[in-house]
């Protein structure tokens, strides 16, 4: 029972209403987690920014090195709904999340993610840094690290509201 009831459209205040049909030009559709972040339009927006940052860094790693670190944050995190939604992600570009084989660069973000996950921000190693600094350019890495930001407010947010997966993540879900 998540600690937050979703917002019904139907007691949606008018500035509520605009957000939800903003995100669903945007994105097509509302999840659990979303109908409950739209009782703030701010925080719907806010967290909304994820697919901005992720517009950035697509071309540059592309979308599996993105799910691939954002799963380990969201794993490190033990945050069920995002776990959920990139396993997803990960087997809809036809990579079995259970066996990936990350490249080099993957394995780095990967081990950034699950650090980052696990421990303090300030705690990352420096081999980690050093192998980021190598492998991506000044802006990729302030993209990066931000897109971070909102992974780890995603998952704070999902895991204290306790918001119900989705029926379509539920299937990607490890028992």
């Amino acid at each position: 029972m998540p600690r937050i009831e979703p917002l019904k459209e139907k007691d949606a205040s008018p500035e509520q209403k605009e957000a939800i049909a903003h995100e669903l030009r945007a994105r097509g559709r509302m999840t659990n987690l979303k109908w409950i972040q739209a009782h703030s339009p701010a925080a719907l927006r806010i967290y909304g920014e994820w697919f901005a940052l992720k517009a950035e860094l697509s071309p540059v790693i592309g979308d599996r090195a993105i799910f691939i670190f954002s799963l380990a944050i969201s794993e490190a995190q033990g945050a069920t709904i995002p776990v959920g939604f990139f396993r997803r992600a990960l087997s809809g570009i036809g990579a079995h999340p259970d066996h990936l084989q990350p490249t080099e660069s993957e394995a780095l973000l990967q081990r950034f993610g699950s650090t980052l996950g696990q421990n303090n921000a300030r705690q990352v190693p420096d081999d980690i840094w050093a192998g980021l600094h190598e492998t991506y350019d000044t802006v990729t890495l302030a993209n990066l690290v931000a897109f971070a930001g909102i992974m780890v407010a995603t998952t704070v947010f999902a895991n204290l509201v306790q918001a119900e997966p989705d029926a379509d993540v539920l299937p990607f879900l490890k028992p």
